[in-house]
C-alpha cells in the first residue's frame, strides 16, 4: 500500500485507527478454546466487526510466535484473511526486528513477500545498515522505533548527546537514509508533549503512535501536536479494543470501543 492510498483510506473512513492484535489465550473469550485455532478466530471476529472503522491492524508477533508452529500459522491465516477480504487496510507486523545486512534482508522478505504485510517496525540502534535492506521493497513500509510509550524510553531515548536527545538524532540521521521516503516512526502517545518538536524534524512522516487506551494516552493532545497536512498519525489501541468484553459478544463490545474512537477521530478530522 502506498502512503496515498494509506491516506486515501483515512478521508473515506474518517478514521486514523489502528487495532493491535496481541492475542493472547488467556485473556480470549473462553469459548473460543473450543475451535481449532482460537487465535484466528479470536482476530477474524475482531476483523469483521470493526474493519470499517480501522485503517490499519497491527499484530504483535511475540504473541503468535509464543504459541511456536501454530502461533505462526494463525498470524499467516490471519494476514491473509486481511489481505484477502479487506486489501484496502493498511497491515503493520510489530516484529521490532533490527539485525543488519543479509539478516535483516532475510526479516523484510520474511514479512513483506513472504506474509505480503505492508509494514514492520524496526529498532534503529545498529543504524543504517539496519534499517535500508528494509526500505528496498517498494510500496512497503518500515517503521522505525524513535520515542516509545514505555517508561523506560527515558534510559536512553531522551538522554542528550553533544547537546541533542538521541531521539532526535534517530529522526535526523533516518531521514538521509536512501529510501527514506518509506519510513515511518513510531511515537507514544505518552510523550505528547514531545509531538511538536518532532514534527519540527519530520513534518510529512506518518507516525504510528500506542499507548492511546490502556496506557492513558491523550488522543486530543496527539492531534493537536502531531497531525499534519496529510493527518500522518495513526493511532493505535489493542488491550482497550480486543479485550472490551469476554463473553460471546466480545466482537460487538470490541466495535463499541472502536466506534467510540473512530467518532472521535472523525470529530477531529471535520475540525481541522
Amino acid at each position: 500500500m502506498t502512503t496515498q492510498e494509506l491516506v486515501d483510506q483515512i478521508e473515506k473512513k474518517k478514521s486514523f485507527l489502528c487495532v493491535g492484535l496481541d492475542v493472547d489465550l488467556e485473556k480470549i473469550p473462553a469459548h473460543l478454546l473450543e475451535a481449532e485455532d482460537p487465535i484466528f478466530e479470536f482476530n477474524k471476529a475482531i476483523i469483521d466487526a470493526t474493519h470499517d472503522l480501522a485503517v490499519a491492524y497491527k499484530p504483535n508477533i511475540a504473541f503468535f510466535e509464543t504459541y511456536g508452529v501454530k502461533g505462526w500459522e494463525s498470524l499467516k491465516k490471519t494476514i491473509d484473511y486481511l489481505n484477502d477480504n479487506y486489501p484496502d487496510i493498511f497491515t503493520i507486523a510489530d516484529a521490532k526486528r533490527g539485525d543488519i545486512g543479509n539478516t535483516a534482508t532475510r526479516y523484510a522478505k520474511a514479512f513483506f513477500e513472504d506474509l505480503a504485510f505492508d509494514s514492520i517496525t524496526v529498532a534503529p540502534y545498529m543504524g543504517s545498515d539496519s534499517v535500508e535492506p528494509f526500505l528496498e521493497f517498494e510500496d512497503k513500509h518500515a517503521i522505525l522505533l524513535a520515542l516509545t510509550s514505555n517508561k523506560g524510553a527515558f534510559d536512553f531515548q531522551t538522554n542528550e548527546i553533544d547537546g541533542e536527545a538521541l531521539y532526535k538524532k534517530v529522526l535526523k540521521t533516518s531521514s538521509t537514509y536512501q529510501n527514506n521516503d518509506r519510513l515511518m516512526y513510531v511515537v507514544g502517545a505518552t510523550k505528547a508533549e514531545y509531538f511538536t518538536e518532532i514534527r519540527k524534524i519530520i513534518p510529512e512522516s506518518f507516525l504510528l503512535v500506542p499507548g492511546v487506551g490502556a496506557q492513558g494516552g491523550d488522543l486530543h493532545a496527539v492531534c493537536k501536536n502531531g497531525m499534519n497536512d496529510q493527518v500522518g498519525l495513526l493511532i493505535n489501541s489493542s488491550r482497550g479494543i480486543i479485550y472490551a468484553g469476554n463473553g460471546t459478544d466480545f466482537a460487538s463490545k470490541a466495535r463499541e470501543k472502536a466506534l467510540a474512537l473512530q467518532q472521535d477521530m472523525q470529530v477531529i478530522l471535520e475540525a481541522r
